[in-house]
């Protein structure tokens, strides 16, 4: 079946390249491309088969992801964002699920996961709650978010947030599930790449939010969740860090991807009007240029890929994950994001001036990787040292491994 919604998205490439534009302008995907995105099943990939998904083998839905951004970076990113956010809820409790999925399985979730919100436990009455949250309980939710990709098109979100304590310090942190009722949307998007996600700001205040729709990062980032009681299979015991940073990497590449195949189209019969003139594919420079970016994304996509097959494999055989491999999973997918990037500046720098024009492929495959490295998913410097910690038998402790 995961195949099958890949045959599906090559067929929907050529028209979702030609809205890319449009996306750009409006700062938002089409809805006719969320709609199309949809019925070939790619928001269905990474959910619960008991709701109608496909729960593919991750591996299957980055393919798809990149082959998306390779033909529109913001359709790319956001099919990666909304795309694994059904994983994340099939570790919630059953009764969020059945609230999100339960009339329409086909609903979307959005998120935006930095703790920017407030959460103060209460009682099943409303009341301030001293301790832990009792049954009928919950917390009130306040704050606002940025970077929410495709919450336009989504009917609940996914927000971060700090537990403030008695004394008002902030004693955990959770991902909380909140209604689109709850939260309004604040038009904020304007930037210079990826400008077709519509990753705009969410604002909550004062909600009641039950307990159920909560999740603690530190029980996730052992790879424990309550929906895990309900969906039994390999998919919901894959490390989040694994499942969705390779979400945000995977769009970075197909993009740089993407824009690889456009730099050949366009400069494989282009001749020089300067530095003597003749035909660029001729030109040594730019030759060693391709050479080496083609080697760059070859290596991102390679290293990813193993290191999620490899953790499928572990998952799939009932066996632990060792930190180790989890480890070098994040450092790939770090250094992965690092090869595209520097493969796309190697390809816009030797593409000459005609390459600066707004809406040139190659410029809007610069902008969109630039920006897309910038998620602190993307943080090369910071995954990397938790790897050479690791390597050097420190503990390593974050909720990104």
């Amino acid at each position: 079946m995961a195949d099958e919604v890949l045959d599906a998205v090559r067929e929907l490439l050529p028209a979702i390249a030609a809205r890319s534009a449009a996306a750009e302008q409006a700062r938002e995907l089409p809805a006719e491309t969320i709609a199309e995105l949809g019925a070939a099943g790619v928001f269905r990939m990474l959910q619960p088969a008991r709701y109608g998904g496909l729960e593919a083998e991750p591996v299957r839905f980055y393919r798809v992801v990149r082959e998306l951004a390779a033909a529109c970076a913001s359709t790319g990113w956001v099919s990666g964002v909304l795309g694994v956010h059904p994983w994340q809820l099939g570790l919630f409790d059953d009764r969020a699920q059945a609230e999100v999925w339960g009339a329409d399985p086909a609903v979307l979730v959005a998120s935006s996961y930095a703790p920017l919100g407030r959460l103060t436990p209460v009682d099943g009455a409303g009341a301030p709650a001293g301790g832990g949250v009792a049954a009928g309980g919950g917390y009130r939710l306040s704050g606002r978010w940025g970077f929410a990709s495709g919450c336009a098109h989504a009917s609940w979100c996914l927000l971060g947030a700090l537990v403030v304590g008695a004394e008002g310090r902030p004693v955990d942190f959770m991902t909380v599930l909140v209604p689109r009722a709850d939260y309004r949307i604040a038009d904020v998007w304007d930037v210079v790449g990826l400008r077709g996600t519509g990753s705009n700001d969410v604002i909550v205040r004062d909600v009641f939010v039950p307990a159920h729709r909560t999740m603690r990062n530190y029980e996730q980032a052992q790879l424990r969740g309550p929906g895990q009681k309900v969906n039994t299979g390999p998919l919901y015991r894959m490390p989040f860090a694994t499942i969705f940073t390779s979400a945000v990497a995977a769009p970075v590449i197909g993009a740089v991807s993407g824009g690889y195949e456009r730099y050949l189209e366009q400069m494989r019969d282009r001749s020089r009007l300067s530095l003597g003139g003749g035909r660029f594919a001729e030109d040594h420079f730019a030759q060693v240029a391709v050479a080496r970016a083609a080697s760059q994304l070859d290596a991102a996509i390679l290293q990813t890929d193993r290191n999620v097959t490899d953790i499928w494999a572990r998952v799939v055989a009932h066996e632990p994950i060792p930190m180790r491999l989890r480890l070098r999973a994040r450092r790939d997918q770090v250094m992965g994001v690092e090869r595209a990037v520097e493969a796309i500046d190697l390809l816009f720098k030797t593409a000459g001036g005609n390459s600066l024009r707004t809406g040139n492929p190659i410029e809007r495959a610069w902008r969109d990787a630039h920006a897309g490295s910038v998620h602190v998913a993307n943080d090369a410097d910071r995954a990397l040292a938790f790897y050479g910690r690791g390597e050097f038998g420190l503990t390593v402790e974050d909720n990104l491994v």
